[in-house]
């Protein structure tokens, strides 16, 4: 089976993480976040794999390589100007075969692809949705279906009295090649908008399934994903490292102070003593934690150096940066790459600091 992978985004709402890595390859726990999905669809007899790329095209193929890792062929396809999700489609239309899935790559999930496929042979669809609930549909749009599944309506940003399923479209489709007649070539085309409206009652239905979905393109969402992951809310190759204690430390790793499960510990972290690391946390290779310290429900990517008496709480840290003491690191902030955060700062309440930049002793009190 074959599977097109749109990642052509630039990842703009999880800055600053994506201001210096493409969202595919952004780590998530202990490895890149799109390998989490390449292992998804193997689980589901995809070997076949294209990766429709826009931004930092070459720094995500320069990370996966040719998919020999994961178990697939992987090829990429670039787009030349932005094409929109069936305008990319169209793009790639040369490489594609008679049936193939479609998929949004900001997606962390474990629907069953396998069912969904046969649903879509067996009602003989152009096109089959994956739909999901979830607790707030009024940010998505909804999908309206008939009694044997095919696809009556979409509403988009649904009114409260709108609102009479909680099933959205999950971003995973069956599609057969023939879809490709209805678009356009060498423009920006909406699949959702332009494709699916005109495939109503022509071929189109919808496969429901009560699987964990999440969207990570947030730092919300991506601290939400990781902290699922580790728990084993969602199917993933993770589990078979925490092998049922919720807790993965490396063998070189130093851990002089207390740690808490769920944790994943990278290599040649150190934490000095009367530190605590966890619960959800994630710490990368290299990792440094100075006594006393606190890390918990936060992720620090490689190389970070975290001075003593800090306390870093819902946050996430990446690669290179380094945390001075006394300082406080909580409440959903986000600091990027190799950022310098001096001592006695408080850096909290969502607050981005971009890559690179250096904040003074006490220069900082969000």
């Amino acid at each position: 089976m074959q599977a097109v992978i749109l990642v052509g985004g630039e990842g703009t709402r999880l800055r600053p993480l994506t201001s210096t890595v493409p969202k595919p390859v952004v780590p998530l726990v202990d490895r890149p976040f799109i390998a989490f999905m390449l292992e998804w669809l193997t689980r589901h007899g995809v070997d076949d794999v294209i990766m429709s790329c826009g931004f930092l095209a070459t720094a995500v193929r320069n990370v996966l390589g040719d998919g020999s890792s994961y178990g697939v062929r992987l090829r990429f396809v670039e787009e030349p100007d932005p094409r929109g999700t069936a305008g990319a489609l169209k793009y790639a239309e040369e490489l594609l075969d008679e049936r193939f899935l479609m998929l949004n790559g900001d997606v962390l999930t474990d629907l069953d692809l396998t069912a969904q496929i046969a649903q879509h042979e067996r009602t003989g669809a152009v096109a089959t949705l994956a739909l999901v609930g979830v607790e707030d549909p009024s940010a998505y749009g909804l999908v309206r279906t008939d009694d044997d599944g095919s696809v009556r309506e979409f509403v988009e940003k649904p009114a409260p009295d709108q609102i009479d399923t909680n099933r959205i479209s999950a971003g995973a489709y069956v599609l057969e090649r023939s879809l490709l007649d209805l678009v356009p070539a060498d423009r920006n085309v909406s699949i959702e908008r332009e494709v699916w409206p005109r495939l109503v009652g022509q071929g189109l239905y919808a496969y429901g399934h009560d699987a964990y979905w999440l969207d990570i393109g947030t730092p919300e969402r991506y601290l939400q994903g990781t902290f699922d992951i580790v728990e084993g809310k969602v199917r993933t190759g993770v589990a078979e490292r925490l092998a049922g204690t919720y807790l993965a430390i490396a063998e070189d790793a130093r851990l002089q102070g207390r740690t808490i499960p769920p944790a994943v510990v990278g290599r040649r972290v150190a934490a000095a003593a009367d530190s605590q690391v966890g619960p959800l946390v994630v710490l990368g290779d290299g990792v440094t934690i100075g006594a006393r310290s606190t890390v918990e429900r936060s992720v620090v990517l490689q190389g970070a150096e975290i001075g003593s008496d800090c306390v870093l709480r819902d946050c996430i840290v990446a690669a290179g940066v380094r945390i001075g003491d006394r300082t406080r690191i909580t409440g959903g902030a986000v600091l990027g790459e190799g950022a310098t955060i001096g001592a006695e700062n408080v850096v909290t309440r969502g607050a981005r600091v971009s890559p690179g930049v250096e904040i003074p002793d006490g220069g900082l009190r969000f």
